[in-house]
């Protein structure tokens, strides 16, 4: 059984969701750049074009396994800014020790000692984690929500020099299907996305993230 913060029938409210293999985890971490990014450098044989500051949020580098979640943050790559979309492949060793060690991002009664302990835990933690509703084709939000994870410090550094894989740009991929949906084709629209399932994980690595 998937690992979920809710065993409920169906779909869990709090899940982990992405494109996974045997060794390896496909993201959109903080992909969102300015158009036509013409420099950068290679990492793990793939260029990686330059990020500037304001695109990762409150100076953390933020993964997003959510296909349609990354097409709500950036406009289907149409926002000022965000015309550019990546998917970054990242090793499974490397999420799931990002996943070990973060904190999640706000103070939950029950799940955290006191407000005290939170704080201390979310401000010496090299990843946190935030959990935001899943959206359709239309970019409605759903009743269920996905996980975003937010890297700094030791886990940022990881990222950019171990984690990474592969990355591919996706960009034209989120305009076909965006004009799909403008064009009354869901359907279609639907076999376009990128396979997504439950992350293959054991309970322990989200146990305490869950509200």
């Amino acid at each position: 059984m998937p690992p979920s913060c809710h065993r409920r029938a169906r779909t869990p409210a709090r899940r982990s969701r992405g494109t996974s293999e045997a060794s390896r985890e496909r993201n959109q971490p903080c992909a969102h750049l300015p158009r036509r990014p013409d420099t950068g450098f290679r990492q793990g044989g793939c260029h990686v074009p330059p990020v500037p500051p304001e695109v990762c949020e409150h100076g953390s580098t933020w993964i997003k396994p959510s296909f349609l979640w990354m097409m709500y943050r950036s406009g289907w790559g149409t926002k000022e800014g965000q015309e550019t979309v990546l998917a970054v492949e990242i090793t499974r060793d490397g999420f799931d020790w990002a996943l070990r060690n973060a904190c999640l991002s706000h103070y939950v009664r029950g799940l955290h000692t006191d407000r005290s302990a939170w704080q201390h835990d979310l401000k010496r933690a090299p990843a946190r984690v935030q959990w935001d509703p899943e959206r359709d084709l239309h970019l409605r939000p759903l009743p269920h929500r996905s996980l975003q994870l937010g890297l700094s410090g030791e886990a940022s550094a990881r990222y950019a020099e171990e984690w990474i894989v592969s990355i591919s740009d996706v960009t034209p991929l989120a305009h076909e299907i965006h004009a799909l949906v403008r064009d009354g084709d869901p359907d279609s629209a639907t076999r376009l996305l990128p396979p997504e399932r439950a992350y293959p994980a054991g309970d322990e690595l989200l146990a305490h993230l869950c509200p």
